[in-house]
């Protein structure tokens, strides 16, 4: 008696674990962000290129110090040969063997190089506001995927709970036609609406799948988990000022990344300016010749040599290259200067819409709640008149239809104004 009783236990608690074991895991919004943060290949992208951009800095700043090159030369020729062609000098050739080293170091370039790594700092840190951008789309794209998934899953329990209360009905009036009380005609209405409901639910269900496919490559996923989500309430009321585009304008990273790119390309035009002023560098050559073939040519060939130099290279002309690089990059900042102003106009526009978006959807709950008030009453006052016969079975689908809209609106209307904040704050430059 007591194996069976204790096989009978262990029946009814396999269930009870293989379900506790294929609960889907929870996530938080701000879970949902970590991971976007952490995972998402756009924002790794970006990260990956502000990187790259200093490396840029490193290899402009490299020209303030010297080069240094070690050499190794062997050469056969001809007794007492030169070369004939090619070259105006007339150097003696000779068979030797040598080592030495070649010493390089820029004096001044007459500003260039300063400006030229001053160019590309501004640059790195234009990548570094263009990263934060990304991190800010990605959030926003989790938000919205997150909050579509919670109104996929209420729109899901509006349809399951609708289904229910009109098989319900359908179930009633199909006893009541089988009894003679009802006739066919207030069944087809009532099995019509049922297989309304019953679409509904089907659609809910495929907007769900949809909405979760879209939170996985929110947060960097390939995988298809159906997270259960913990709904983060209600959030805070908009804020009271109705253009706050002077916040925006401060913290947005897009117009940020702009304003160093285009301090940036104002530093590449002093530097394209410099490539006609003129450039000194110091030269500097040492090394031996430890083996040289014995000739009358040759005596007087020490085994050792040094050398220093200075060159002043003063650009003369060439066929206008240096006037149309400084031009192209005027035109450039110019460029860069009208795209600040238009990020600027799009981004007042953005914040006027995000804020009218917002106000009208923290009032559209209110609104919506009071429709289902209304909705609710409609349904039991039709209920009650179809059930006395006063009314046609017309008028209690039809409360039955707006009864399914009001909660459809009460709960689009919740999420979409979180959906409504949450673009706010990104308009503004304050989502986290």
């Amino acid at each position: 008696m007591f194996r069976h009783l204790h096989r009978v236990l262990l029946l009814t608690a396999l269930p009870l674990a293989l379900t506790a074991q294929t609960a889907a895991p929870t996530l938080t919004l701000a879970d949902a962000e970590a991971m976007a943060l952490k995972n998402h290949p756009q924002i790794l992208a970006a990260d990956a290129n502000s990187l790259s951009a200093d490396q840029i800095t490193i290899e402009n700043r490299a020209a303030y110090y010297p080069t240094l090159n070690g050499e190794i030369t062997a050469a056969q020729a001809n007794l007492d040969s030169r070369l004939g062609a090619g070259v105006l000098n007339d150097p003696r050739l000779f068979n030797h063997f040598g080592t030495g080293i070649n010493v390089s170091q820029l004096i001044t370039d007459s500003g260039r190089t300063p400006n030229l790594v001053a160019n590309s700092r501004l640059k790195a840190q234009a990548s570094r506001e263009d990263s934060r951008a990304t991190r800010y789309d990605v959030m926003v794209a989790v938000n919205e995927a997150y909050y579509e998934v919670l109104l996929s899953q209420q729109l899901i329990k509006v349809a399951q709970q609708t289904v229910a209360s009109r098989q319900t009905v359908v179930d009633q009036i199909s006893e009541l036609t089988k009894n003679k009380l009802k006739s066919e005609v207030d069944l087809s209405f009532v099995q019509v609406n049922l297989a309304d409901a019953q679409l509904m639910l089907l659609r809910a269900k495929d907007r769900l799948a949809a909405a979760y496919a879209q939170l996985g490559q929110a947060v960097g996923s390939q995988q298809a988990i159906e997270y259960e989500l913990i709904d983060p309430g209600n959030q805070p009321s908009p804020p009271s000022s109705a253009e706050p585009i002077q916040e925006a304008l401060r913290n947005r990273p897009e117009l940020a990344s702009l304003n160093y790119q285009q301090e940036a390309d104002r530093k590449f035009v002093f530097a394209e300016r410099d490539l006609k002023r003129p450039t000194v560098t110091l030269s500097a050559v040492g090394g031996a010749l430890p083996w040289i073939k014995p000739g009358n040519a040759n005596a007087n060939i020490p085994p050792e040599y040094e050398a220093v130099g200075v060159n002043v290279q003063v650009p003369i002309f060439n066929g206008h290259l240096f006037s149309a690089r400084r031009q192209a990059a005027e035109y450039q900042l110019q460029a860069t200067q009208q795209r600040m102003r238009d990020l600027q106009d799009r981004i007042a526009r953005d914040v006027r819409s995000a804020f009218a978006r917002t106000t009208s959807s923290f009032q559209a709950i209110a609104a919506s709640e009071q429709l289902l008030q209304h909705a609710n009453l409609a349904v039991e006052l039709a209920q009650g008149r179809y059930n006395l016969g006063l009314s046609s079975i017309v008028e209690l689908t039809q409360a039955e239809l707006g009864q399914t809209q009001a909660q459809v609106e009460n709960v689009d209307a919740k999420y979409e104004y979180q959906e409504a904040y949450a673009m706010l704050q990104y308009t503004l430059g304050s989502l986290h």
